[in-house]
């Protein structure tokens, strides 16, 4: 380990072409080990576990946690720490069982089977557009822009009750705030995720009172504040900044993860013409599609723990203190778990992807990302099934947080 150079490792997160394409080198280090260390990731660098069944025994291992530790110097970064000092994602046990208690109580309300119809007409409603403005002589249109964006902000600020008026504020807010995610972010970047933390942290905490005073019905701000669960023998309930914190985890990770995974999805279906076509002419492939689409190109490529014991992964042994991240998109194409891992097969079954991670930390909002992701997919399928990528898309250069600046669709028919 000390041998390396500061920066150097395995893979480099910032290289184009590793960007543009990992799953050659991550295939490669597989071959070679389960787990690599890389010194150039976080501070003291971490080890990295490329294979399936190393990403799950992670993500399920209980000496190896989320533990938070504040941005530095702290004092910048008040209202970025703040959501992630009041989050489920950020927590272990006793915290995590009892915030995830009653966010799944609230959850558990019915809202993503009250919202299904209306996803379903949203997609359709987006994409009649974007079929309109081709019809109407556009040579191509942004996807992005036009549907995988709207559809997870529109979805989460509906399930959270944000007045239309001010559903503009927050895809700017959560794309300021996920860029801390990514290694070697520069000041410029830190800056101004503190500077939308700040402003979505005094947005919500005005809409948490409200709901406080004059409650909703249909509204999961209302649930939260009203969510009550047996913990230990005592009534909890979740305070003004932990109903915040959820709220903030639920655009961000809803609206980030289903955005890329709808649009590096699309792209990698447009470009197998057989695949695409099997989905144009059977609806009932739609859902194994989209868990396809969810494994081929994961948007989340890596989620770090830290371990709180010494603990032994793929015959590395971990030491207390120390982090280890699962590369997500490296299980996700496992040839021990998926058999032709690089051929998107939108009949595959059964696809034990860990898209939405597995364990405590399994994705509560993984029901809902799956009903988005299958109206939109079933929208472009059947009101542009000529679909064509018009041009190239660029990569946005990020590793973590995987995802295309845009991506222009045509139609051939």
């Amino acid at each position: 380990m000390t041998g390396h150079d500061r920066g150097a490792g395995p893979f480099d997160p910032k290289d184009p072409a590793f960007l543009a394409d990992p799953y050659p080198v991550f295939t490669a280090l597989r071959e070679q080990a389960a787990v690599h260390f890389h010194p150039g990731l976080g501070e003291r660098g971490m080890h990295v576990v490329l294979t399936h069944a190393g990403c799950d025994a992670v993500l399920r291992e209980r000496g190896l946690g989320r533990i938070w530790r504040d941005r530095e110097p702290a004092e910048q970064f008040p209202a970025f720490n703040l959501l992630h000092q009041t989050s489920i994602l950020e927590s272990e046990p006793p915290t995590h069982t009892r915030l995830r208690r009653l966010v799944a109580g609230a959850f558990g309300r019915g809202h993503v089977e009250r919202l299904r119809p209306w996803i379903g007409r949203l997609a359709d409603r987006l994409v009649t557009e974007l079929a309109q403005r081709l019809a109407d002589g556009e040579p191509s249109v942004d996807f992005l822009a036009a549907v995988a964006e709207p559809v997870p902000v529109e979805v989460i600020a509906e399930l959270l009750g944000v007045p239309q008026a001010d559903r503009h504020l927050l895809r700017p807010w959560s794309n300021a705030i996920v860029k801390m995610y990514e290694y070697g972010l520069d000041e410029a970047g830190r800056r101004a995720a503190e500077q939308a933390s700040v402003a979505f942290v005094a947005y919500l905490r005005e809409l948490v009172a409200e709901r406080r005073v004059a409650p909703r019905e249909d509204d999961m701000i209302t649930d939260l504040v009203a969510a009550t669960a047996d913990v230990e023998g005592r009534p909890s309930r979740l305070s003004q900044d932990e109903v915040v914190g959820t709220c903030v985890l639920l655009l961000m990770a809803g609206h980030e993860a289903t955005v890329n995974v709808a649009a590096n999805g699309l792209l990698a279906l447009l470009d197998r013409r057989e695949a695409w076509q099997q989905v144009v002419d059977d609806p009932a492939l739609v859902p194994g599609a989209v868990e396809e689409m969810l494994r081929f190109d994961s948007s989340l490529q890596l989620f770090e723990r830290t371990a709180t014991r010494e603990v032994e992964v793929a015959g590395t042994v971990i030491e207390q203190g120390r982090k280890v991240a699962v590369l997500l998109g490296a299980a996700n194409r496992d040839p021990a778990v998926f058999a032709a891992p690089d051929t998107l097969d939108v009949t595959r079954s059964p696809n034990p992807h860990l898209a939405f991670g597995a364990g405590i930390h399994f994705c509560l909002g993984g029901p809902l990302a799956r009903v988005e992701l299958q109206a939109t997919l079933d929208a472009v399928r059947r009101l542009v099934p000529g679909a064509v990528v018009a041009s190239r898309p660029d990569r946005r250069r990020e590793f973590v947080i995987r995802g295309l600046h845009e991506l222009q669709i045509g139609s051939d028919g």
